[in-house]
């Protein structure tokens, strides 16, 4: 369950409690950013292995953010998420309010988002070796007083685990992917 949002009048944040893992393989982002958001749910989310079976992965990796959709969907029993395509890049205006409104009210109910980013050398999240990265993560948290998000990354590029983003970089990271929300 997530914890309440905290609030100041003004601003709130909140982060889920998760379960973190480094990818097993350099192609299982995937999986293992599908795991992190379930274990925001479950205590006893399936192993990355059989999340790669269900996300259709390949050595190529998981090919779109529908195919988490789905999974997240059917591993939880619900209908909640939603595949959110980001095609415009820069995105929208409108695209953009989206994410973040999808951020704080999946956030303040407890659902973590996966996004699925495509990261040039010259726009990365820290740690990142120097070259254009296709990856999936997770988002776990966010905070309003500066409009940041907290992410859990399975790749674990120079030690980066868990840390904060701001806003803008992550709405510029999916395009022309998209995120399930």
């Amino acid at each position: 369950m997530a914890p309440p949002a905290k609030v100041d009048g003004i601003h709130a944040s909140a982060v889920l409690n998760i379960q973190y893992q480094v990818q097993e393989t350099g192609y299982w982002c995937g999986p293992a950013a599908t795991r992190i958001a379930l274990s925001a749910k479950t205590s006893n989310p399936p192993s990355q292995g059989t999340l790669a079976s269900q996300l259709g992965t390949t050595t190529n990796g998981t090919d779109w953010i529908g195919q988490v959709t789905g999974v997240l969907n059917r591993d939880l029993g619900t209908s909640y998420y939603e595949t959110k395509e980001m095609p415009n890049d820069p995105p929208t205006q409108a695209q953009r309010d989206l994410l973040w409104r999808d951020i704080t009210l999946d956030i303040n109910n407890g659902w973590a988002l996966v996004a699925n980013i495509v990261a040039p050398a010259n726009n990365h999240p820290p740690g990142y070796p120097n070259y254009t990265i296709y990856h999936y993560f997770t988002v776990i948290g966010y905070d309003s007083s500066d409009m940041t998000v907290k992410i859990a990354d399975p790749a674990n590029f120079g030690g980066n685990k868990i840390y904060w983003l701001t806003f803008n970089q992550l709405a510029t990271l999916i395009p022309p992917k998209g995120y399930s929300a």
